[in-house]
């Protein structure tokens, strides 16, 4: 198989991209791709252009037509879209629109506008949509982006409806307003709630209901931690649960993870923090250093404990649910200075600061993993080529 892809060729004179094209295409070429590699045009270009080379390309094998756009001027799934109308047989994308610049297109749009205006694409994906919110957590917990609020499809707010008249339409019939159902992309609207009185066997169902991955060893600890979670909130939404599976604490080599912190003022407006660590055989370290702030102050005192070269390039704080008893959950991304590999790790807890401290040593661990030759090179986003 041979992909040709000729780079900003919606800027390109239609007669020339033609060309190059048709060339491509008598070399052996089966898949073009036409990148908006500047996210600079229009759906209406685009048309013009899928239909002059679809029209015009001539071939004695298969070509199938793909589409590649950026969201630099925010129409990559209108353009996308446009494209699929006009012969497009493949989109390449990313999940909840993450990349260079402004970002590519997200697929989960694309795929679910597929499914919901089937009658006027008339085209489908193999794309499994109930997969969709899982896999969005998975790429925003890797990448260290956080999800928007009002992001299509898989936003916070993509399925609550404020409104009052908004609210009664979708009581009595919830097509009214409702376009997509949560079920379709893997919300259980009717799911089981849990509370402080939940037993193991309740857990384990919405485990296997949110599509969670999880073995028998994990059930034990991921008990203990929805325990510990239902003592502080009242109700434990589908997003608490997906969270706290993800935030699963990463044990370093040596065996030890976050415990406890202290901090502490002074008088010269520093904040002297104190980390505890602790391993499975109740033995602790602890660390102390000071900082500007409380933040800085926790993450001098965990780079005494690893004492390796960590640059922090990212620091994003989430709450994981509406409400003044949300979790925290932070996402940090460093670079290892050594071998300019870049990481992420996320932290959770109801206190931030503690989440800070959990997401840092997570981090941390990886790139230590790195240096003893026990993982792997990390790619982040950014490493990610993009024509």
């Amino acid at each position: 198989m041979v992909e040709f892809s000729p780079e900003d060729a919606t800027r390109t004179e239609l007669d020339f991209l033609l060309q190059v094209v048709q060339t491509a295409v008598d070399a052996g070429a089966s898949y073009i791709n036409i990148p908006d590699t500047v996210g600079f045009t229009t759906p209406e270009e685009f048309a013009r252009i899928f239909d002059h080379l679809t029209e015009n390309i001539k071939s004695d094998h298969k070509v199938v037509f793909g589409v590649h756009c950026h969201d630099d001027l925010g129409m990559a799934i209108a353009n996308t879209s446009t494209a699929i109308k006009h012969g497009a047989g493949r989109v390449q994308g990313t999940i909840n629109g993450i990349g260079e610049r402004a970002g590519n297109v997200a697929l989960e749009e694309v795929a679910v506008a597929l499914k919901i205006r089937e009658d006027f694409f008339q085209a489908t994906s193999d794309i499994v949509l109930d997969e969709t919110m899982n896999t969005s957590e998975m790429v925003s917990r890797f990448s260290g982006i956080p999800v928007p609020k009002n992001k299509a499809v898989v936003g916070g707010n993509a399925f609550s409806h404020e409104s009052g008249i908004h609210q009664d339409g979708v009581l009595k019939n919830p097509l009214t307003y409702e376009i997509i159902t949560p079920e379709l992309v893997g919300v259980k609207s009717n799911s089981l709630p849990l509370g402080k009185l939940s037993g193991r066997h309740a857990f384990v169902e919405k485990l296997r209901e949110l599509a969670l991955d999880f073995t028998e060893e994990d059930i034990k600890p991921l008990f203990a931690k929805f325990k510990a979670l239902a003592d502080k909130k009242q109700e434990i939404t589908d997003a608490d649960i997906r969270a706290l599976v993800a935030g699963t604490m990463v044990e370093n080599p040596e065996g030890f993870h976050f415990d406890d912190l202290q901090l502490q003022a002074h008088a010269d407006n520093d904040i002297e923090a104190l980390v505890s660590l602790a391993n499975i055989d109740g033995e602790k370290v602890e660390f102390n250093a000071t900082g500007q702030g409380s933040v800085e102050a926790i993450f001098n005192a965990i780079d005494k404990f690893f004492n390796q070269s960590v640059c922090l390039v990212s620091y994003t704080i989430d709450a994981v649910t509406d409400g003044i008893d949300a979790q925290a959950r932070v996402l940090v991304t460093v670079e290892n200075r050594d071998t300019e590999t870049i990481f992420n790790a996320a932290g959770l807890d109801f206190d931030v600061l503690k989440a800070s401290a959990i997401a840092y040593i997570n981090a941390n661990t990886f790139v230590q993993k790195e240096n003893a030759g026990e993982m792997g090179r990390s790619v982040s986003y950014r490493d990610m080529p993009s024509v």
